[in-house]
């Protein structure tokens, strides 16, 4: 994984209050606002101080493995601000989504550094903090073709609803984590099929420097640029109250290389769905 991602893809949201989604609804639109505040932020005190402000105590970024952020932030010396000739980051949203309790949320889209082209695509999990503020609690990115994404003007695509039924959090995630052994199983035998069982037919998946697979087209000819069968380690996450939607993480071994998963998990009709997948390689040394 390039080294420039850690430095510069990260989000969250400072202390903006909103309203939570009710309860019939999965309304991303404060996350987003709050995104688009972040950046701004971001423009003006800078990259690093900025994650720092945004993050919360637990939040995890891969450098290149899974680390408290704050302990992989707070080391560094403090950059030149933007105005002085430090590093501009912008980034914007195009897909998005929220869990109808309105706790846990998802931003993913283009970034450019210095004014560039877009060659980022982050993904961020977001947390409703107790004051109604959103925080991040993972934040990632790949290196990616942005080229074709959507400018910052145009309005993210939102994620449908999950179930409206409401499930316990522990009940919904032990239900993942099962979906998550099963296909951590299959994918020792055969990767493109054992996400073919579980992926929505709206998912998005990323990992390769092609644009993000937005359709099942992409999604395709996005795993077949993935090795043929990956060992998956599942490492953590969380649901939200309503459970209906869920973010997990983990260790990814494939034949001369290694890296790391980051997911969405969505209930539909009874089942969970995969609506998003990212695997963020790490380099080899040298």
């Amino acid at each position: 994984m390039p080294k420039m991602i850690w430095a510069f893809a990260a989000l969250s949201l400072f202390a903006i209050p909103v309203q939570a989604a009710p309860a019939n609804r999965a309304d991303p639109a404060p996350v987003i606002a709050a995104e688009r505040a972040f950046a701004a932020r971001a423009g003006v005190v800078g990259v690093a101080p900025s994650f720092l402000e945004y993050m919360t105590d637990d939040a995890i970024v891969f450098s290149p493995d899974p680390l408290l952020a704050k302990a992989v932030y707070s080391v560094r010396p403090p950059p030149k601000l933007p105005k002085d000739g430090g590093t501009l980051l912008n980034w914007w949203p195009v897909f998005a989504g929220v869990s109808r309790s309105g706790d846990l949320a998802f931003t993913t889209g283009p970034a450019t550094v210095n004014g560039g082209k877009p060659g980022i695509f982050y993904f961020t999990v977001w947390s409703r903090q107790k004051d109604g503020g959103w925080k991040w609690v993972f934040d990632g990115g790949v290196d990616a073709d942005g080229a074709s994404a959507p400018g910052p003007e145009v309005t993210p695509l939102a994620l449908p609803p999950g179930d409206a039924k409401p499930l316990a959090p522990d009940v919904a995630m032990n239900q993942v984590r099962a979906a998550e052994i099963a296909l951590a199983a299959q994918a020792k035998t055969g990767t493109a099929a054992a996400y073919r069982t579980v992926l929505a037919k709206d998912a998005r998946v990323q990992g390769s420097p092609a644009a993000p697979a937005a359709s099942p087209d992409a999604v395709d000819r996005e795993l077949a640029t993935r090795a043929r069968t990956i060992a998956f380690g599942p490492l953590g996450g969380s649901a939200s109250k309503a459970g209906d939607l869920a973010w997990t993480y983990g260790d990814a071994r494939w034949e001369g290389g290694r890296g790391h998963y980051v997911r969405i998990w969505q209930r539909r009709a009874g089942k969970w769905a995969l609506v998003f997948d990212q695997i963020v390689a790490v380099e080899k040394p040298g």
